[in-house]
């Protein structure tokens, strides 16, 4: 698994990461800057106002004036107030909206490039760790041009703040300016210890949701073996690992934001001694006195920006995990055609290793044109993966595919997903109906091409016994194992092309349905090649030919008749 170990690339990349994404917002953050910009104006303009105004209050009563100049100025603090409300108002909205649209694009990104990596990706991440780094980490990492822009206007309040101290007297922006180090110093600190405890964070939660799919995946399995309790220690194990570093996270924040609270009132209890004393000397007004002392809590209020740091924090944490889904390189095609017909599959060399371990080693296998070959071996012997190599779902560590003589990684996308069909043991029912998950692909068969082909794999029966039949909604269709497999061997012959892989493809199916789909896999299907992995001795015996893998080899090749003069061969299915 992955881990969350942070070097010079993988920073990188997640800057390029949240640089990306801040693009794709770049106009809303630029209008939502600007409105936290206007709503700091506002606020920086109001203390002034008030000012004014008890000064101008101050002035008539001591004058026996009307006070038009109070009213004035108390107009003008309604109106500042009002239109920061209403500024707070659009900041609100724009704020969700550009989170939620770049969390949405973080994602589609996210998918895309997992798709286009293919099994690759959940080769490295478990698929648990992977749903939480598209779906809690995408979201995490979406809020960042939001924050950041916010963030970005808020420091224009307590800077603004400073300056008007400076205009109302130097010497209250001098007394603040001497004490403010201490609050930056407690915002560095901040940012550096809640980096680590962020990322450890995530990648402890990333751990127990991989642990958490497996689970659900295996579900029939734990209850039958009673080992929930088992299970749930398994799951959770790390749960008290997650809490300390919970723990320390917040307790970071509510300290950081503690020592700033307590800074900042030493700050502003300096400046309005200042300010009074400047009032006493008759340097300032009374509305000066006040304008200042609100001044000084705008000032100090960059030591409150905490929150809005640990949002970025948080965000670069996620965006490093995301990065780490992205640098996994997308699969490459060439743009090489094949000839108008054939089917020759030819594996020369191939070496192929998971885990630090060789499972292929130096396989030289080749299916004719029009052949049907079949592989077997015992368990672990590598024959998944075989078939993973002979359809490029996956590459060799070693050696060279070839389909009618061209390499595979040389053939467009298009073209070897058109000539090469898969079924496998577990098929994945996409599609909303059953008749779209028969026909999923592109270009999607025909209408009567998919009802041929669930004739054909044995499907049709029970299809056609529900009650919206081939419309039937695949999450409302009450199917067994064999069935399921039988929708996926329909989806393989619905597909043309001129090599069938089969990946232990029938074998939730009865002896009876088998070796109907069987004569019709060899006589009915449109793909001139096959090549099946086998666990059955009746499937080997229709094959053309038998592959005997063994140990990452091949041992063997010949009639399954011939084959089974071996006494080795003959364990291989348990006779």
């Amino acid at each position: 698994m992955a881990t969350t170990t942070t070097r010079p690339h993988q920073a990188a990349a997640d800057t390029r990461l949240l640089g990306a994404a801040t693009r794709y917002s770049a106009g809303r953050c630029a209008v939502l800057a600007l409105c936290a910009v206007a709503g700091s104006g506002a606020t920086l303009f109001l203390p002034l106002a008030i000012g004014r105004a008890l000064d101008a209050v101050l002035t008539g009563h001591l004058s026996g004036g009307a006070g038009t100049d109070a009213t004035r100025w108390i107009a003008v603090c309604a109106a500042l107030i009002g239109a920061s409300a209403l500024l707070d108002a659009v900041d609100g909205v724009l704020t969700g909206t550009t989170n939620a649209r770049t969390t949405a694009w973080l994602r589609g990104r996210a998918v895309r490039h997992v798709l286009a990596v293919g099994p690759r990706a959940t080769a490295r991440f478990a698929p648990g760790d992977l749903v939480a780094r598209l779906i809690d980490n995408a979201a995490h990492a979406g809020i960042a041009p939001a924050t950041f822009a916010a963030l970005l206007a808020a420091l224009v309040t307590p800077v603004g703040a400073v300056v008007a101290l400076a205009l109302i007297d130097g010497w209250l922006a001098v007394v603040f300016v001497i004490g403010a180090p201490v609050l930056f110093l407690l915002l560095r600190a901040f940012v550096r210890v809640s980096s680590d405890c962020v990322a450890r964070y995530q990648r402890v939660q990333g751990d127990i949701a991989g642990r958490l799919s497996e689970a659900i995946g295996g579900a029939r399995t734990i209850a039958a073996a009673h080992t929930e309790d088992k299970e749930e220690a398994r799951v959770l194990r790390t749960l008290p690992e997650l809490a300390r570093h919970g723990h320390r996270m917040w307790r970071v924040q509510g300290r950081s934001q503690a020592q700033a609270v307590a800074v900042a009132p030493l700050l502003q209890l300096a400046v309005a001694a200042v300010a009074g004393h400047l009032v006493l000397h008759q340097r300032i007004s009374v509305g000066d006195l006040l304008a200042a002392t609100r001044y000084a809590v705008l000032a100090t209020g960059i030591g409150m920006l905490v929150g809005q740091l640990g949002g970025l924090v948080r965000a670069r944490a996620a965006a490093r995990r995301l990065a780490e889904v992205l640098e996994e390189a997308p699969t490459a095609y060439g743009d090489a055609g094949l000839p108008p017909e054939g089917g020759l599959l030819e594996l020369r060399g191939v070496r192929a290793s998971r885990g630090g371990r060789a499972v292929l080693d130096g396989v030289d296998l080749t299916v004719p044109a029009g052949a049907t070959v079949a592989v077997v071996g015992r368990s672990g012997a590598g024959k998944s993966l075989l078939a993973s190599l002979a359809g490029r779902l996956a590459d060799p560590d070693e050696g060279v595919v070839r389909l009618d003589g061209v390499p595979l990684d040389s053939l467009s996308r298009e073209e070897l997903r058109r000539e090469v069909g898969y079924a496998f043991e577990r098929p994945a029912l996409l599609g909303d109906t059953l008749e779209d998950t028969i026909g999923f692909g592109t270009p999607r068969p025909g209408r009567e091409r998919i009802r041929d082909a669930a004739r054909a794999a044995r499907a049709d029966t029970f299809v056609t016994r529900l009650p919206d039949g081939y419309a039937t909604p695949c999450g409302e269709a009450p199917l067994s194992g064999g069935e399921a497999q039988r929708l996926g061997l329909a989806r393989a012959f619905a597909r043309g092309g001129r090599l069938l892989i089969l990946d232990d493809a029938m074998s939730s199916l009865d002896t009876v349905t088998e070796h109907h789909i069987a004569e019709a896999l060899l006589r009915h299907t449109p793909h001139s090649s096959r090549l099946i992995i086998a666990h059955r001795a009746a499937t080997a015996a229709r094959a053309d030919a038998v592959a005997w893998l063994h140990e990452g080899r091949i041992r063997a090749v010949g009639t399954h008749a011939e084959l089974w003069e071996r006494p080795e061969y003959r364990e291989v299915f348990g006779a």
